[in-house]
């Protein structure tokens, strides 16, 4: 979702950096072929993951949500050398159509994929790391955070997609929406917590750029 006028967010777009056309044929792929495509990264998201990537130089990256693997690519390209980024997904089926292209970008190398449940595998993950997406299931949003934060690296990035949910987290709030109730959740416990300083943008349906202090 994007809360920015048409007008804006296509002019916004016309002053951006281009998305690669590696990333088009991936975004078409998707669309054509897999459920819920409207989870893609995008061009404009996946421009800043790739711009902050370049700028932090993280040495081992950790994305929980890999989908069809835009947003690993995106993040890839900002990558010193000897570095890595393990990805989780619980959908074996896309690891299929990950692969081709992530054997297409030239960062076959280090991409690790893990398939399965993510707040089984990041206990496993014996790094520390310099940068964190989390796009996946929102009612774990603060299981992950919690899994992850003593695995950051000081100084090290944490960014979480989707935090405004469509604009539900400032609605009034349905009892049975697990999916807002833990954003609220996790919003309250990225903006309180003593360890972090965060900042929420208003990045296609929001995303918080959180820095360990």
């Amino acid at each position: 979702m994007n809360f920015l006028p048409d007008k804006i967010d296509k002019y916004v777009l016309d002053h951006s950096q281009k998305e690669p056309k590696l990333l088009q044929e991936l975004t078409k792929e998707t669309w054509q072929k897999v459920m819920n495509p409207r989870m893609l990264s995008g061009p404009l998201q996946g421009r800043v993951l790739s711009m902050l990537s370049k700028i932090i130089q993280p040495k081992n990256v950790l994305e929980i949500g890999t989908y069809t693997g835009y947003s690993a690519i995106c993040i890839a390209e900002g990558l010193p050398k000897n570095s890595t980024i393990d990805t989780i997904d619980k959908n074996e089926e896309l690891q299929d159509l990950q692969n081709k292209y992530f054997e297409k970008s030239g960062f076959r190398d280090v991409i690790i994929q893990h398939i399965g449940n993510a707040l089984e595998i990041i206990p496993l993950l014996e790094k520390k790391y310099d940068l964190v997406f989390i796009d996946a299931d929102k009612s774990n949003y603060p299981n992950y955070f919690h899994l992850i934060i003593d695995k950051m690296n000081k100084g090290g990035v944490i960014l979480s997609d989707n935090v405004l949910w469509s604009g539900k987290v400032v609605e009034k709030p349905d009892p049975k929406d697990k999916d807002t109730a833990a954003l609220l959740r996790y919003n309250a416990l990225l903006d309180k917590d003593k360890r972090i300083e965060t900042i929420l943008l208003p990045v296609r349906d929001g995303l918080s750029i959180s820095r360990v202090k």
